[in-house]
């Protein structure tokens, strides 16, 4: 699991945090609307981990084995 997918999943359980279980109201900031954007920037953070993991995986290194005997 990579640092974009850790943060995500963070940022996902903030958003759902904020968005469903928070009830006080901080005068100016929809905590609710905050709550969702966590949300949404946490499944986007996740699909980015994913596309640059699978990325990697396809990447492969060859080696090339020379024995040099005289």
């Amino acid at each position: 699991m990579s640092t974009t997918t850790g943060s995500g999943i963070a940022l996902l359980v903030i958003g759902a945090i904020l968005s469903f279980a928070v009830r006080d109201m901080v005068p100016g900031v929809d905590l609710t609307m905050v709550g969702y954007i966590c949300l949404g920037a946490g499944v986007l953070a996740i699909i980015i981990g994913l596309v640059t993991n699978a990325q990697a995986s396809r990447r492969t290194n060859v080696v090339e084995h020379r024995s040099d005997q005289v």
